[in-house]
């Protein structure tokens, strides 16, 4: 078993100081479809490969994986505490794409999905913790989530409280308890466990949070890639650790999810900012940090400009692998284009 590292990369990325995008090349000398208009959702031949569909990839993941939630939440005493908990958890909204990039990961080292389940509803209930505890008066104090009530409205502050510091734990306790032993090692679940660990401690999504809170706009560069590059990162690597990827795609998975994490919220901020201008809507333009209000709208682009580039380039160390990778930089372009929408 190869080794890994528990350090974060934050100093692989000093986006401001970005001078230049590496030149963009086609992707396995493909033209990669985000429509809707394929009937194969994964790529086996090169003939499929120019048809390979993302939106019915990742719909067809997301049913997947919004039963294996069900499942892992059952109601049990005392209830409403599951019912907030599942009410956030189980959201058909949500996009559900740190699984997604877990289980695609794995796959693509020819892990079996089965064996990255546990992990990604693990990584989902990590997710919907932080959401719950984002959206709470005392942090980012944020009334609506996915286009309903917050957790924190629906059911009080204190059980939003209660119901995020247990899916954390519950998030640990799944993948002990569900990941097959026949497949995956205890100590590439040991190894899972840590990575996850250490993307939601004091070192990872915490400190973005503290420093967003701290009106730290001279960080915002810290506090994106800990708010919103961790989570990826961790799920593309938890993948491959599942998988049994040698330590240096780890280190390509953590750059590459990295670099998907900050351009995904970066070209967010850019929309967001676009439609708050058409509307003049002065308070949620005062929201928040984000590279548009540090840096103005075109740095942002060519900020997204060179993650793009950045993810790319660490997918094309992934060439032996064939059409298994598409996958991951269809991802790339989608969190740079927006072409379709997926969730409920």
């Amino acid at each position: 078993m190869a080794s890994f590292s528990l350090t974060s990369s934050f100093h692989t990325f000093n986006l401001p100081t970005f001078r230049h995008s590496p030149q963009q090349r086609p992707l396995l000398s493909v033209q990669i479809k985000c429509s809707a208009h394929s009937s194969s959702s994964m790529p086996t031949t090169p003939s499929s490969t120019a048809q390979f569909n993302l939106r019915t990839y990742w719909t067809a993941l997301i049913q997947e994986i919004n039963h294996k939630l069900d499942e892992s939440i059952p109601v049990s005493y005392p209830h409403r505490i599951y019912e907030a908990m599942r009410y956030t958890a189980l959201d058909k909204a949500a996009k559900r794409a740190p699984p997604v990039m877990c289980i695609t990961a794995c796959e693509l080292f020819g892990g079996h999905r089965t064996a990255a389940f546990p992990t990604a509803c693990a990584l989902e209930m990590v997710h919907a913790a932080s959401l719950i505890h984002d959206d709470l008066p005392c942090m980012d104090n944020d009334q609506v989530r996915r286009g309903h009530a917050a957790n924190h409205v629906v059911y009080g502050e204190d059980m939003a409280i209660l119901a995020g510091d247990a899916l954390f734990p519950l998030g640990f306790s799944h993948i002990v308890s569900y990941t097959p032993r026949e497949l995956v090692p205890e100590t590439r679940v040991l190894q899972v466990i840590a990575e996850i660990a250490r993307t939601v401690g004091s070192t990872g999504m915490v400190a973005g949070q503290f420093l967003d809170l701290e009106d730290g706009a001279d960080a915002v560069d810290f506090i994106q890639e800990k708010k919103f590059g961790e989570l990826a990162e961790c799920s593309a690597v938890c993948g491959g650790l599942l998988a049994g990827a040698i330590d240096d795609d780890i280190q390509r998975l953590r750059r590459y999810g990295k670099a998907v994490g900050i351009l995904y919220q970066v070209v967010d901020d850019i929309l967001k900012e676009k439609a708050n201008s058409r509307r003049n809507d002065e308070e949620e333009k005062s929201k928040g940090k984000s590279y548009v209000r540090v840096y103005g709208l075109e740095k942002a682009k060519k900020v997204a400009e060179d993650l793009r580039a950045q993810a790319k380039k660490e997918l094309d160390g992934f060439e032996n692998y064939g059409d298994k990778v598409i996958p991951l930089y269809s991802f790339v372009d989608y969190a740079a284009d927006r072409g379709f929408s997926v969730g409920a």
